[in-house]
Formats: structure tokens, C-alpha cells, sequence
């Protein structure tokens, strides 16, 4: 920094800038976007704000672009709330890994994003233990095994898990002429994507062995990056070198949740990530766009805009499907003081798992639970509803339950 007839400016090698307009251009939301920080500031060198920025404002993601040198992000832009920390890392339900009305919306909404024809009636079907019976069914089926296979606290991140996730999910799946090799664990052949306002060439098939080497090193790496960045910035790569001939969307968001949860984040797999994507997919590949655009101008990759998306887009709307800690610690107090049976203990985590902050009656839940009386159901609403775990909504002559996001109980 240095004085100049008066005027305070920052100063980097032979770069220098007004420390006020400097301080308002890093402020600016347009900092995402570098085109249109150029037309808004025309008197500004780009150049010399990107030398400025390079100085004191990106952080390094120690993964390589196509050009060898490491992505980088902002994190003074890209700044996650810690609400969202906790509501990840506040168990659901001890008793399964994945929430099940979880599992049907991230389903069914990953393969809308990827425009693939399927019904919801047959995503029920085969999260219920039926066998598929057609294509479309067979997709769905390998989604489930993909979305059990990141549950499992064995299974490590390693190119081997990767590639047998790949397999599992995806690869079993595809037309012949998509899939891998005997013995490859990527694809054998360049790859050109266009469509979704996004047009992006994979990185060279012979130099994808490399790259994920160095993906999985980062993604099994202690660097102090923010968890909820660091999976998000996990998701970008995978579709930025595009490792397989199809899939790779899918692939992406399978192992953004795949790293939360072997980080601890628990309720990752109670919360449809996809959903959240699917209604702002516009937005989803314009961020992967503006990168691209962005690194056109400035000669780097920096994954800000696609940050910026999932906190925006993503993170910052999980509370409204997880309920938040107060709600789940009080359920905790409750059945450590003999408040709760056990029975109502199951019901509870049927609850979860099988409706997530849905509504639901209780003629439905006598259903769908399937091992309790009527009056077993209505007492478990009943009493939870006291408790505040439970909120009640009438409609005309019907009532219907959901779990409260927000403690509210009379104790």
C-alpha cells in the first residue's frame, strides 16, 4: 500500500489501484464475473486487478487445470453459514445411512437434470425391493446401488471406489459404444459437450489417470479448505475433465455427497442435493459456463461461480428439509429421560427417513410403517405434537403431520 498525491492505493509490483475502488470492486457481486466487471469499470486495467487479486485475494485448490496449474477461489466471496455446517452434521436416524424420501428425490431429480425418461411410480417401485423390468427401471436400480455404495462407511475414496462406483451406478447401464474398457478405469477417447449453454472439450483421455490421481489425493488431503467448498469445488472437476463418455453429471453429484459424508456429514444423505440443482439448473450450468468464460480473460480457473451457485442454490436452503439442531437434540432429551418408547422411537425414525419434513397423515403412516396399531399412531402424534417435535395442519376434516423445523414444544 502507498500514498500518492494524497490518494491511498494498493500496489503490487508494478500494479497499483485506489485502495477505495479496489476495496468496492472486491464487494461488487459482478466480482464473479469478469466480462461484466470489465464493462462496469472501464476505466479499470483487468490485468492489473487480476495481478491484485493473484497477490491477496485467491486462494490456491491444489488440483491442476488443463493447463497444469492449480484452480483457484475466492473465499472472501464464497463465505458458506455455519447453520448449514450443523444442520450436515446433526445425525437424522441412527438406524439407516439414507433417508429414503431422500433417496427418491435425489433420484428422481438427478435424472431429470440429465433429461432422462423415467416416472417417479418406478423410482418407489425399486426403492421398495422390486426387481426392474425395463431400462429405464435398470438406471434407476444402479442409482440406488450408487447412492448405498457412498453409504457404506467402508468404502474410502480411491480411484479403485471411483471407478467400481462408476460401474455400479452408471457404467452397467449404458449402450455399448459408452462404455469404459476391460481394465480402463476412464474413457479411451475425446469428449466434446455442448447443450445447457454449456459447450467444454474433457481434458485428453491420456492425461485423465493423472488428474483423478491428483483429484483423489485432494479429496483424501487435510488443506484447511472449507468442507462444503471443497465438495462443491469436487463436483466442478469431475464434470470439468469429464472423465467418461456419459454419466459424468451424475458421477459428480454422487461424489459431492460421497465426501460429505466421509467427512461426518451425516444428514448429507437425508437431503436431496439434486433437488435443489434441478430447479435452479439454469443457473447449475451457468456457473460451470462462467468459469470457463472467466478463465478466457484471466488465464486461470477459478471455481468462485460455481461456489458461489451451491451456497446460493444449494446450502443455504437445507433448512428448509432438515430440521434444525434445536428439534433433534430435544427428541435426544425426551428418550434419555424415559419420555419416549421405543416404539415411538421407531416411529420417529420411520418419520425421518421415509417422509423427511414431508406431511403426512395418520392413516398413511399406519400404512406405510406397517407394524402399529391405529391408536399406537395417533399416541405418537399425538404426544410429539406436545412436544413440539411434530407440527399439525388442518385441512377442511383432515389433519396432517410433519416434523417441525423449529422447536416450538410446551415441554
Amino acid at each position: 500500500m502507498l500514498i500518492h498525491n494524497g490518494t491511498i492505493k494498493y500496489r503490487i509490483g508494478d500494479c497499483a489501484m485506489e485502495a477505495a475502488l479496489y476495496a468496492k470492486i472486491l464487494s461488487d457481486k459482478s466480482i464473479t464475473d469478469l466480462k461484466k466487471l470489465k464493462n462496469k469499470y472501464p476505466d479499470v486495467d483487468i490485468q492489473e486487478l487480476l495481478e491484485l487479486l493473484k497477490s491477496g485475494v485467491y486462494k490456491a485448490v491444489p488440483i491442476p487445470d488443463f493447463a497444469g496449474k492449480n484452480l483457484v477461489y475466492m473465499d472472501n466471496v464464497a463465505q458458506v453459514r455455519m447453520n448449514s455446517v450443523k444442520l450436515l452434521l446433526t445425525p437424522q436416524n441412527a438406524n439407516v445411512a439414507f433417508g429414503l424420501k431422500a433417496m427418491e428425490d435425489e433420484i428422481v431429480s438427478t435424472l431429470t437434470i440429465e433429461n432422462i425418461d423415467f416416472s417417479r411410480d418406478s423410482v418407489r417401485k425399486i426403492l421398495r425391493g422390486y426387481a426392474p423390468a425395463d431400462e429405464s427401471e435398470q438406471r434407476i436400480y444402479g442409482l440406488k446401488k450408487g447412492l448405498d455404495f457412498i453409504s457404506d462407511p467402508v468404502n474410502e475414496i480411491t480411484e479403485e471406489t471411483i471407478y467400481d462406483l462408476y460401474n455400479t451406478a452408471i457404467g452397467e447401464f449404458l449402450p455399448e459404444e459408452d462404455r469404459l474398457r476391460p481394465g480402463a478405469f476412464y474413457r479411451h477417447d475425446s469428449v466434446f459437450i455442448v447443450g445447457q449453454a454449456l459447450e467444454h472439450t474433457g481434458l485428453p483421455h491420456g492425461k485423465l489417470s493423472e488428474y483423478m490421481s491428483k483429484l483423489t489425493a485432494f479429496i483424501n488431503s487435510d488443506d484447511g479448505m472449507n468442507d462444503l467448498l471443497k465438495a462443491a469445488a469436487i463436483h466442478f472437476y469431475i464434470a470439468y475433465l469429464h472423465p467418461y463418455f456419459d454419466g459424468n453429471g451424475r458421477m459428480a453429484r454422487l461424489i459431492h455427497l460421497w465426501y460429505l459424508k466421509r467427512q461426518g456429514y451425516s444428514s448429507a444423505l437425508f437431503t436431496p442435493f439434486s433437488s435443489y440443482i434441478e430447479r435452479s439448473r439454469k443457473g447449475y450450468y451457468n456457473a460451470y459456463s462462467l468459469a470457463e468464460e472467466n478463465a478466457k480473460i484471466s488465464g486461470m480457473m477459478d471455481v468462485t461461480p460455481f461456489l458461489v451457485y451451491f451456497i446460493e442454490n444449494v446450502y443455504n436452503k437445507i433448512g428448509s428439509v432438515l430440521p434444525q439442531p434445536d428439534t433433534t437434540d430435544a427428541f435426544r432429551k425426551a428418550l434419555d429421560e424415559g419420555q419416549i418408547t421405543e416404539k415411538e422411537r421407531d416411529l420417529w425414525n420411520f418419520v425421518l427417513s421415509a417422509y423427511g419434513v414431508g406431511e403426512f397423515s395418520t392413516k398413511q403412516l399406519e400404512r406405510d410403517f406397517g407394524n402399529a396399531a391405529y391408536a399406537t399412531i395417533r399416541g405418537f402424534v399425538l404426544k410429539f405434537e406436545k412436544l413440539g417435535l411434530l407440527t399439525a395442519q388442518k385441512y377442511s376434516n383432515k389433519v396432517k403431520y410433519s416434523i417441525s423445523l423449529h422447536l416450538h414444544g410446551r415441554g
